[in-house]
């Protein structure tokens, strides 16, 4: 048996550490990196720098749980006596991972299966996770949750600056972002999504000094003088991760930085080495 009735759910694309969701009892759902000899799931049996590392000659596709995988989860949870299911998924306009839950879902007449969409990518997806396990943990009802986390919908903002655009074409999900002829000129996005969760362009950069700096520009026009959660992410750039983060401290002083990490493989699949990432959660 558990201590809480609300089970949270994160799939893997939320990017939060595996250890952090066992310590704050979230449980997992890995999305799938398939290579032509084994179909891997993420953050569990494949290493992000394998990704870089067949790069360029090999890009991986990637998919969602199947609706079995799914079916088996929730059943997992219910033998578990949760009586509610808080499901947080990546933006519906870059998975169908929501859309697979709540399909499964249909099955469990006796499980209340809440489906969030965060619209959101990445760090900027999981925090919602994290959030509503901690709030869990202070004694919110399932019904508080949902009300808790669909006013917090707007609060996370995640901005990636990226080297190339050539992976994220490559998947398919440029969503808006403008598919510039940039690498010639050296022209760098800053990217992140928007109300819908859609990628867009935030700003374009001339080569990658001001990367950074950009990106602590735009989490202080989200923060302001508010306190904040910030995480900080990095595709096979943790030099230059370690440096944001110093900077993060100094720029952003009511900001509390919950780790660095490099992003998860599906994500790295997706992006391409060179990002960083800076994610901002306002009003914790």
């Amino acid at each position: 048996m558990n201590k809480y009735k609300t089970a949270i759910v994160m799939d893997s694309g939320g990017d939060l550490p595996f250890e952090l969701c066992e310590k704050e009892g979230i449980e997992f759902l890995p999305l799938h990196v398939i290579y032509p000899e084994n179909d891997y799931y993420d953050g569990i049996d494949i290493d992000p720098m394998m990704i870089y590392n067949r790069f360029p000659g090999e890009i991986p596709s990637t998919s969602t749980p199947s609706l079995g995988e799914v079916h088996t989860l929730l059943q997992s949870l219910k033998d578990k006596g949760y009586e509610n299911v808080i499901a947080i998924a990546i933006s519906s306009h870059l998975s169908s991972t929501g859309n697979t839950i709540a399909m499964a879902a249909k099955d469990f007449e006796d499980l209340n299966v809440y489906v969030y969409n965060t619209k959101n990518i990445s760090f900027g997806s999981g925090i919602f996770a994290l959030w509503a396990a901690r709030k869990r943990a202070e004694g919110w009802t399932y019904e508080q949750l949902i009300e808790g986390l669909e006013k917090k919908n707007q609060d996370s903002r995640i901005f990636f600056y990226m080297d190339t655009l050539k992976y994220l074409r490559h998947g398919g999900r440029i969503g808006l972002v403008a598919s510039f002829v940039g690498e010639m000129l050296h022209i760098k996005p800053i990217i992140s999504c928007n109300p819908e969760g859609i990628y867009y362009t935030v700003a374009k950069i001339r080569g990658s000094r001001g990367g950074k700096s950009r990106l602590i520009e735009e989490a202080l026009n989200v923060a302001g003088d508010k306190k904040c959660w910030i995480i900080v992410g990095e595709g096979a750039a943790h030099e230059e991760a370690l440096k944001l983060e110093a900077l993060v401290k100094e720029k952003l002083p009511n900001a509390e930085v919950l780790f660095t990490k490099q992003i998860t493989a599906t994500l790295a699949n997706n992006t391409g080495p060179g990002l960083l990432g800076l994610e901002v959660f306002v009003e914790p």
